[in-house]
């Protein structure tokens, strides 16, 4: 008989777009693997492909399936989720974002038990989440969810207020930061870098992000470059680590610029809490933002933050405090505050320690796994722990 039978752990399906890179998915990862394993079981499925980025999952008897679906309308796609979704026949089927809200539905048609959704933040097609298809779409699908979950208190009254459900099916659940494996930056970790682009005495500019429009990466690549020109801003670097369809053109906008040698773009790293330790200031200019892990992290390595004032940005970052709120899409604002920074290294100094203290106390990843287990406790029928 097959094992998976005969265990009695309730299988809890998790549904994202794709496996890849990504702050959604490293959240997933984290909840499959720092989960109580002896409470549930776990399935990854990628509604369309799943990359290297499986291997972060640690538990072995963790199964990623990857349904192909290819782009625009694809019937047989979802006729492989249902399927798929029937033979699992999971206790809770997790779905994430407006691209698998879909997915609800099919879930509870296949079988799934219960099914929870999660809004982990807009996309650059709907980057307020004013688009009436979209949100009269969330509301279709409400009958098919028995909760909704979401990563910041924007979200969560915007579903409410906005798409129209109740108050009682949402719950807020931030993301949440391993603030072991983040640790405080520390001069030593310069070693990993490039010495030719990063020479002593410089200061590392550093970002984490999915080079799309959404996160709008080359307005911090003008914001680097025009802070450049100024004689107390000679002495940036750039270390920009991810990828996506606009990492050629950044690369290209810093070369046309001169400045192509005083950048870094290596692309996705599995080495990005080691190399957050070599950054002296973080940058996050999205045009939209749920909980952004990447900011979570530089804030877990004692970095002074400078994001863009949207979003779960103004829940996270204490303006003049752990960091700087800045307009979205201010290049000068973003230059602005990089030369400050870079001629104060103290204020460095106490922005980023207060934003340590600020992740650890109040943004842990034990939090976050503990607000987790309780709602798929409550969704499982398991009871709370004595």
């Amino acid at each position: 008989m097959d094992a998976a039978a005969t265990d009695s752990r309730p299988l809890i399906a998790h549904l994202v777009f794709r496996l890849d890179y990504g702050g959604l998915e490293n959240g997933v990862v984290n909840l499959v693997n720092g989960l109580p394993q002896h409470l549930f079981r776990h399935t990854v499925i990628a509604l369309t492909e799943a990359s290297d980025f499986r291997r972060r999952i640690q538990r072995s008897d963790v199964a990623v399936h990857a349904v192909e679906k290819r782009p625009g309308k694809d019937p047989g796609a979802y006729l492989r989720l249902f399927r798929l979704i029937r033979s699992l026949r999971p206790a809770v089927l997790h779905t994430r974002n407006l691209g698998t809200l879909e997915g609800a539905l099919i879930g509870r048609l296949a079988g799934a038990r219960r099914s929870i959704h999660g809004e982990h933040g807009w996309d650059i097609y709907d980057p307020d989440g004013t688009n009436r298809k979209y949100r009269l779409l969330r509301r279709a699908m409400n009958p098919a969810v028995n909760a909704f979950v979401t990563v910041s208190e924007e979200l969560r009254r915007w579903l409410i207020e906005r798409v129209g459900i109740s108050a009682t099916k949402v719950t807020r659940i931030c993301n949440g930061v391993d603030v072991d494996r983040f640790q405080m930056r520390n001069d030593a970790a310069r070693a990993q870098l490039p010495a030719e682009r990063f020479p002593a005495g410089t200061t590392i500019v550093g970002s984490v992000t999915r080079f799309s429009e959404i996160k709008d990466p080359l307005n911090l690549v003008r914001a680097f470059i025009e802070a450049r020109r100024a004689p107390q801003g000679q002495g940036l670097r750039l270390l920009m680590l991810g990828d996506g369809p606009l990492r050629v053109p950044a690369e290209q906008l810093l070369e046309q610029a001169g400045q192509g040698g005083a950048a870094w773009l290596p692309g996705s790293r599995d080495d990005v809490a080691a190399l957050m330790r070599a950054m002296d200031v973080f940058v996050l200019g999205s045009r939209r933002e749920g909980i952004s892990n990447t900011v979570l992290e530089a804030m877990a390595s004692g970095l002074p933050v400078i994001v863009s004032a949207v979003g779960g940005n103004l829940e996270l970052v204490r303006h003049d405090e752990t960091g700087m709120l800045v307009p979205p899409g201010d290049a000068a604002a973003i230059a602005a505050a990089l030369l400050d920074y870079a001629a104060r290294p103290a204020r460095r100094l106490e922005h980023g320690t207060l934003a340590r203290a600020r992740a650890e106390r109040e943004y842990s990843l034990r939090r976050m796994l503990a607000d987790y287990e309780r709602l798929y406790r409550m969704h499982t029928g398991i009871g709370e722990a004595a």
